[in-house]
Formats: structure tokens, C-alpha cells, sequence
């Protein structure tokens, strides 16, 4: 992607100006806070943060519908999330209800759906979690067993949901479930919209190898749902569900990548402090890091685009194993440049520096989102016609 027109030079011009000012001032505070790792940092700021975005109208700046968004081209989008990375803006709250809840209903949604639903997220005040993932069904997403059934006006539901970003600060949630009895694999699920604020609704933490836990269990006993909060046809929520996870990996991943560049930046000039830039077996390992970043840069813009998504569909998957294996590798070099004293805390009681917090939430890079085996199983049965995985 070029560098683009004089207004869109006007425009990375205005986002930066906007976020300087705001990140400068009020919330001067929350630079860097938040994201992967670091969830727990500044909830109520945070909140407020996304009713500032909403109210400057940048939340939803590539819905398609304007309505409710500003359907700004792809240059432009890429342009903001270039910014809010480079400004090193907060971790959002709100992103699975601007990048995934929003654009699938757009897509899926009935216009009363979108009435109902979508000024909530626009307005940075209405937060989502996503619960796809169970015990029984992870990256294995057919083999659901949270079920719902519908009484009367509403749906019923009952099961587990494990993973779950975020569900600790959510207003609703989105629920896979099963909705045919004695339904198998891909039939019978459905798409449903459920308040998280109700009694049959628990949500329990998982502490992770940082010591945070933005990652919860969520229990669903008896928790309901209106009978108009299925989006699609009941039993056809297989087709919605692959909808939102084309939505995952759109272009937020090149802001992504600006927060990559930023921690190799960090260690690298870490390597220079500490003098472990000068063994050639590092500086080697620090060079591949950077080189492969602009690999993955390029392939993403060369991939965004419509026309390059219909002409190579298996390019979301390949993304996903691009970014994971470079992350995960990048936490793993972190260690290295630190050292002995890369396994000794900071403080106590359990105080980890950005390096070691980097390194240990990065361990998961190649298993949320579509573990990496899942995906090859994809790259390899469906866009290359090899044999399926029979283990």
C-alpha cells in the first residue's frame, strides 16, 4: 500500500494531532496500558477511553454502513490503527464489539438487530465478549455442547464457555449454541446475543502465567436469551460464526504489527544497554526479527484488500501463523538478550518486567485464535486438497 493521496496525508495528520492531544491530556495516564497481558491495567480510564473514541467518531471508521459508521477506505483505516499503535494508545475494551459483534451484524443482522445493537458500540458504551471456546471445543468449534431452547419469547441456555476475553467488564455476550437436539458437528448451532447481567450468567477467572487473568470461564445455567437475539435462521449459525471470524483478522492486524515493531524496538535497544547486541548469534536472531516483521507487513497489505480476499482465501490463515510463530519467537529472544536475569522478577510478590511479561503471555500466541495446527489443517484440506486429518 502506498503512502497515499494528500488527504490521506491530511488525514494521518488528524488522527495523530487528535490522539497527541487526548493522550497528553486527561488520559495522559494510560499510555501503553492494556492489550495482551496487561487487561487488568486501568479498567474504569479504559471504559472512559472508549466513550472518547465514540464521541470523536472513531469507533466503527470502516463499517460499511454510514448509518453508523464512516466507511473510510482501507488506506485510511490502516492509517488509524497505524497511529493509535504508534501513539501507543490503550488496549482496547471494546474491540470485539467494534471489529467482530458489529461488522457480522452488519453482514447478518436484521435492521432491528442493528438499531438495537449497534449505536451501543459506536457510542464506546456497550462492551461484548465472544464465547465460542468450550471445554470439548476449542479450535474444534463443531463440537459444541452449550445448548439453548427456545420457551416461549426466549432461549434457554444452558453450558460452558472457557476463554473468554474479557467477559469480566462485558455487557453481552456472543453464544454459540447447539439449538437442535440431536444435532452433530455444524448443524443445529445457532448465533445468540445474551446479556451477561442476569442471575444465570457466572463468570470465574483463569490466573495465567502473568498473574492476570484476562481470560475467564464463563457458566451459563438457566441464563436467557430474547427469541429475536439469534442472528441468522435458528440452526444456521454455523455460516454467522465463520462470517465473524473472517471479520478477526481484518485490518487491525497492521496496528498489530506497529506494537510488534515497538517491543523489537525495545529490545533491541536492550541488547545494545546490556552489550548482548555484540554477540553475532543475537544480532543475528534481533536482524531475522525485524526482517520477518516487514514480511508479514507487506503480505498483510497485499492481502487486505477485497479482490486479493477472494482471490486468496487461505491468506487469514497463513496471517494467523505468521504473526503467532514471529510473536511467540520475539518473547523468546526477549529472554535471551536478558539473560540469567531473565528468570528473576522484578519485585515482589510476583512483579514482571515488560520483557518477561512479553515472553510468558506469548506462550499462547500459537493457540488462541486458531491453534497453529488448526490452521494448517485448513491451508492443507481445504485450499490445497489434501486428505483429511483422520487422528
Amino acid at each position: 500500500m502506498t503512502a497515499g493521496t494528500s488527504q490521506d496525508v491530511t488525514f494521518r495528520a488528524e488522527v495523530r494531532d487528535w490522539l497527541e492531544a487526548q493522550l497528553s491530556g486527561e488520559f495522559a495516564g494510560l499510555r501503553g496500558s492494556g492489550g495482551p497481558g496487561r487487561e487488568h491495567e486501568h479498567l474504569q480510564e479504559r471504559a472512559a477511553w472508549e466513550r472518547r473514541l465514540g464521541e470523536a467518531g472513531w469507533i466503527g471508521i470502516g463499517w460499511p454502513d454510514p448509518r453508523y459508521g464512516r466507511a473510510l477506505s482501507l488506506q485510511r483505516q490502516v492509517i488509524f490503527h497505524e497511529e493509535y499503535a504508534r501513539a501507543a494508545a490503550p488496549g482496547r475494551l471494546g474491540h470485539i464489539g467494534e471489529q467482530l459483534l458489529v461488522p457480522t451484524l452488519l453482514a447478518n443482522g436484521t435492521e432491528e438487530q442493528k438499531e438495537r445493537f449497534v449505536p451501543g458500540v459506536a457510542a464506546g458504551e456497550v462492551m461484548w465478549c465472544q464465547g465460542y471456546s468450550e471445554p470439548d471445543a476449542g479450535s474444534d468449534l463443531a463440537n459444541v455442547g452449550t445448548r439453548a431452547v427456545l420457551d416461549g419469547d426466549r432461549w434457554v441456555v444452558t453450558g460452558q464457555k472457557i476463554w473468554t476475553s474479557l467477559a469480566h467488564v462485558a455487557d453481552w455476550c456472543i453464544v454459540i449454541a447447539r439449538t437442535e437436539p440431536g444435532s452433530q458437528r455444524h448443524a443445529g448451532l445457532s448465533f445468540l446475543l445474551v446479556p451477561m447481567d442476569q442471575p444465570g450468567v457466572t463468570v470465574r477467572p483463569i490466573v495465567q502465567l502473568t498473574g492476570t487473568s484476562e481470560f475467564n470461564e464463563v457458566f451459563l445455567d438457566g441464563a436467557v436469551a430474547a427469541a429475536g437475539d439469534v442472528v441468522g435462521e435458528p440452526g444456521q449459525g454455523w455460516r454467522v460464526a465463520m462470517s465473524l471470524l473472517g471479520f478477526e483478522r481484518g485490518v487491525s492486524t497492521l496496528g498489530q504489527q506497529i506494537g510488534f515493531a515497538r517491543e523489537l524496538k525495545a529490545i533491541t535497544a536492550r541488547a545494545r544497554e546490556n552489550g548482548a547486541a555484540d554477540d553475532p548469534v543475537l544480532a543475528d536472531r534481533i536482524v531475522s526479527a525485524w526482517v520477518d516483521l516487514q514480511v508479514m507487513r507487506h503480505t498483510a497489505l497485499r492481502t487486505l484488500g477485497s479482490d486479493a480476499a477472494r482471490e486468496a482465501p487461505w491468506a487469514a490463515n497463513v496471517s494467523k501463523l505468521l504473526w503467532a510463530n514471529w510473536h511467540r519467537r520475539l518473547g523468546e529472544l526477549a529472554m535471551a538478550v536478558e539473560g540469567a536475569a531473565a528468570v528473576v522478577t522484578s519485585g515482589l510478590p510476583y512483579e514482571l518486567t515488560d520483557e518477561q511479561r512479553l515472553f510468558l503471555f506469548s506462550r499462547a500466541d500459537t493457540i488462541y485464535g486458531g491453534s497453529n495446527e488448526v490452521q494448517r489443517n485448513v491451508l492443507a484440506e481445504r485450499h490445497l486438497g489434501l486428505p483429511r486429518d483422520r487422528a
